[in-house]
């Protein structure tokens, strides 16, 4: 098994309202690779923003249709990752 560098796995931190709101209890959304599992998740946040993590959950979001001219296409599924970090961390988002 080969192991990605940490900016292969972690796409990017999703700023959204449910986003926001979820940060108040340490949990932060992230796009990631849709080939990353939990381990690989884990080992890049850790990295990349120098915090403890305590937990991930992923899921694969569905791509929703969309219309170009006459014709029906799908944009691709794209996988969401929700890392709970340790008490006392926290990552730092500039606006």
């Amino acid at each position: 098994m080969t192991t990605r560098a940490a900016a292969d796995v972690i796409t990017e931190l999703m700023r959204t309202e449910k986003g926001t709101k979820a940060a108040a209890q340490r949990k932060y959304f992230f796009l990631v690779s849709p080939r990353a599992n939990k381990q690989e998740v884990r080992r890049s946040v850790e990295e990349l923003f120098k915090v403890k993590v305590q937990d991930v959950n992923i899921s694969v979001m569905p791509g929703k249709p969309r219309r170009v001219g006459a014709r029906w296409g799908w944009k691709p599924n794209w996988k969401r990752a929700v890392v709970t970090l340790a008490e006392g961390s926290k990552i730092e988002v500039a606006n």
